[in-house]
């Protein structure tokens, strides 16, 4: 028996869970500090180490902090406006501090110059008390906050993805806020410490101008490292092997797997029962739904004495449509006894959250159950839900009796929705199984043949990429091949702009290779700009893929691209084995999403 002294510390579960969040965001920002990454803006805080930590530290790690969460705040959720102003930010950031770092090196010519950039450069810089050093130092706090770029670890990996599936939010702002604060204490106990170094050389060498001028050259080489994209590109590589694996521990430790995620055809997860703590009783509201297609909104009052089959999908996930062909037939032989199928559409990339997209999707897919839009992932949070594709299963009294993550086990599923309807009408159904018919697409994958992973091809999630250099983030790169690919390695070739989740084709002839496995290679794409497609070319071992074309290319490799979706590039039909695929697009305006394989 508890005491009753103590019923006050029973804080809600979700209280709990946001401050596990916060503390594993917070600890991610502090583990920056062994991050390749840190090491571009090292120079501009410890160039005013010499300074007091209260007027001239602290402001710049505000400054910092601050900035770096309304950026990353607003690059989740706006768009190509936010990305271009960030941009731009950052061109007068590299400016101020270029300035900032020759009146470090060349303080005798900063008192020469006349022109008023300069003397403000000379301002910042400058260890006298006139002015406003606590303003200055949040000046350069905030083009440091612009500049920063932390690699996007498992922590900062986890946020972003939250952030930009569920959209904005102080939740969101309150996570990237902890995790710069996270960085800035370890920055503030490293400047603490190198104030005093500093402070000890000055005393017993008398070399300030010495130091000072190395500052100036340091600050200087990282606004070229910057400006080069070396931040973002090598050092971002180099981090995968520092503090990864720890951090990685610590989300498994504190946060558990609970994020969207596909399950892809060879890690389908089966569960029977409805004993799992995390699957709510009873069917949760609907009344989250952005729209609804085919039907006019349903709720779940609305639905008692039905059997409902709710399935989570998204329609350029190929496990999804690979499993519309059951949840179709099923439709078709059930609706009449009972059973209404209702497809909670819950987007994973932007333009899936388009309604005349998604609408187009469901015809041309030949869905003709309710399909409910659920763009801000309020009905995914109320069933709990991790998967695409998820098949939830209610009696006639609301309550969820079954569920199933991921393709397969259709026989099982059929024979639930079956034993609740014959529950709900109190009589047997007759004996016969649904008919289904599958292509193309559609068409069950070759399981024993899947030996390559669902791959993405926008940085957030980027695996296995080979073009020397790395990726470059949110800016365009030159990339080139590298002299062979292992298998599941991709590289670019031509100029890209890889963004979060999104990479652009900038010139003619860019191209994506990839070393796979599988009988059947499928890939996101869609035009950059709507209405204007895109021609493209792919081959396969350097040939065109012939009889092994996909029902979205010919046997000479040539298709287009007109919409946002998901397009099969191959299907082999002899002996598979490891082979390189090619795609080139005669048009710039490609964007690519992700790979995945049956």
């Amino acid at each position: 028996m508890k005491p009753p002294g103590l019923r006050w510390l029973q804080l809600p579960k979700e209280l709990v869970s946001i401050m596990l969040l916060l503390f594993l965001a917070y600890l991610g920002g502090v583990l920056t500090i062994l991050s390749p990454c840190i090491l571009p803006v090292l120079p501009f805080v410890f160039a005013r180490s010499d300074q007091p930590f209260r007027k001239s530290g602290l402001p710049l790690l505000i400054g910092m902090v601050v900035t770096f969460a309304l950026i990353a705040s607003l690059a989740t959720v706006g768009g190509g406006w936010a990305v271009r102003a960030n941009q731009l930010g950052r061109i007068a950031a590299l400016i101020l501090f270029g300035i900032f770092g020759l009146t470090l090196l060349f303080s005798s010519l900063a008192e020469r110059l006349s022109r008023p950039i300069v003397q403000f450069g000379n301002r910042l810089s400058s260890n006298s008390d006139s002015g406003s050093p606590v303003l200055n130092s949040f000046v350069l706090g905030i083009g440091t906050g612009l500049l920063w770029a932390p690699c996007a670890g498992p922590i900062l990996g986890l946020i972003l993805t939250g952030a930009a599936l569920g959209g904005a939010s102080t939740h969101t702002a309150l996570l990237l806020l902890a995790y710069a604060a996270g960085a800035a204490t370890s920055l503030a106990v490293a400047l603490f410490a190198g104030g005093r170094v500093f402070a000890a050389m000055k005393r017993s060498l008398g070399a300030e101008e010495w130091i000072r001028r190395i500052l100036g050259v340091a600050v200087l080489a990282a606004v070229v490292a910057v400006a080069f994209g070396l931040d973002r590109g090598v050092l971002t590589r180099l981090s995968l092997t520092s503090t990864g694996g720890l951090e990685q521990r610590l989300v498994d430790r504190f946060h558990p797997a609970n994020g969207p995620k596909r399950v892809t055809a060879n890690q389908t997860i089966d569960i029977s029962d409805n004993a799992s703590d995390s699957v709510p009783t009873m069917l949760p509201s609907l009344s989250g739904a952005t729209a609804w297609i085919n039907s006019p909104p349903l709720t779940s009052q609305s639905l008692r004495g039905k059997v409902v089959l709710v399935d989570f999908w998204t329609y350029s996930c190929i496990n999804c449509i690979r499993t519309l062909p059951y949840i179709k037939a099923w439709n078709q032989k059930y609706k009449d006894s009972g059973l209404v199928i209702i497809g909670v559409h819950t987007p994973e990339f932007p333009f899936e959250k388009d309604e005349s997209n998604v609408r187009k999707a469901v015809h041309d897919l030949g869905v003709t159950y309710p399909v409910a839009m659920d763009n801000d992932y309020n009905i995914w949070r109320s069933f709990n839900n991790e998967y695409w594709p998820a098949h939830y299963f209610i009696d006639a009294t609301g309550k969820i009796r079954f569920h199933h993550f991921g393709e397969g086990s259709y026989d099982e599923s059929e024979k639930w929705i079956r034993e609740l309807l014959e529950e709900a009408n109190h009589k047997p159904l007759p004996n016969s199984a649904a008919s289904v018919a599958a292509s193309g697409a559609e068409t069950a994958p070759d399981m024993d043949e899947i030996k390559s992973p669902e791959t993405y091809v926008g940085y957030e999630r980027a695996e296995n990429f080979a073009s020397p250099g790395g990726l470059n983030h949110d800016a365009p790169q030159l990339y080139r091949l590298p002299s062979s690919l292992t298998l599941n390695q991709w590289a670019f070739a031509g100029k890209w702009n890889d963004g979060s989740q999104i990479a652009e084709s900038l010139t003619t002839g860019a191209s994506i290779s990839y070393r796979f496995h599988a009988r059947d290679l499928h890939l996101v794409l869609g035009p950059a700009k709507a209405g204007t497609p895109i021609r493209f070319r792919v081959t396969i071992d350097g040939k065109a893929p012939g009889s092994d074309h996909g029902v979205d290319t010919d046997a000479e490799g040539y298709g287009f691209i007109t919409e946002n979706r998901l397009y099969q590039l191959i299907r082999q039909q002899t002996h598979i084995s490891d082979r390189t695929f090619r795609i080139e697009f005669l048009a710039p305006g490609a964007q690519a999403y992700a790979f995945t394989f049956g």
